[in-house]
């Protein structure tokens, strides 16, 4: 766990758990034509496969851009949120009941219920770009007196 990107970076981490401050998670809808380029750069990849490997369903990529707004010990930050998790859970929940009501579910989560009862972000970069930090999960955890999960 550190307090900041920056700390984990002084560290050597390239992943860390940050538990941030004053949250905002927001979307906004893709361009049909973005929406277009990303089903075609999965495909792209999906025909790179070899013989031993099961093709690939078809890939429907998520109708909206979600964002995380925090802030840490270094103060403010906006990511784009590339958590596999939260465009599942949007994909689940507009099936069981509309868009409107899974982005409502969203809003709810990670804007009133996960800052209320604990929440970190898993953010990581890559050994290329060890100056570019992502954020790749968000996780409900809630805070302990316990002992540290990482030293």
């Amino acid at each position: 766990m550190a307090g900041s990107v920056r700390e984990a970076a002084s560290r050597g981490d390239s992943l860390t758990l940050i538990r941030p401050q004053r949250v905002s998670f927001r979307w906004r809808e893709k361009s049909e034509a973005l929406i277009a380029q990303e089903r075609d750069v999965y495909r792209a990849a999906a025909r790179q496969m070899s013989f031993l490997d099961q093709e690939l369903a078809d890939y429907e990529p998520c109708p909206y851009d979600f964002r995380l707004s925090f802030v840490d010990e270094d103060g403010q930050h906006h990511h784009t949120c590339a958590d596999w998790e939260t465009s599942a859970t949007f994909w689940r929940q507009s099936r069981k009941y509309d868009a409107e009501a899974a982005l409502s579910h969203l809003n709810h989560m990670y804007n009133e219920l996960y800052p209320e009862r604990g929440m970190v972000l898993a953010m990581g970069n890559l050994a290329k770009r060890p100056q570019t930090w992502q954020l790749l999960g968000i996780i409900r955890l809630d805070p302990s007196s316990g002992p540290r999960l990482f030293p």
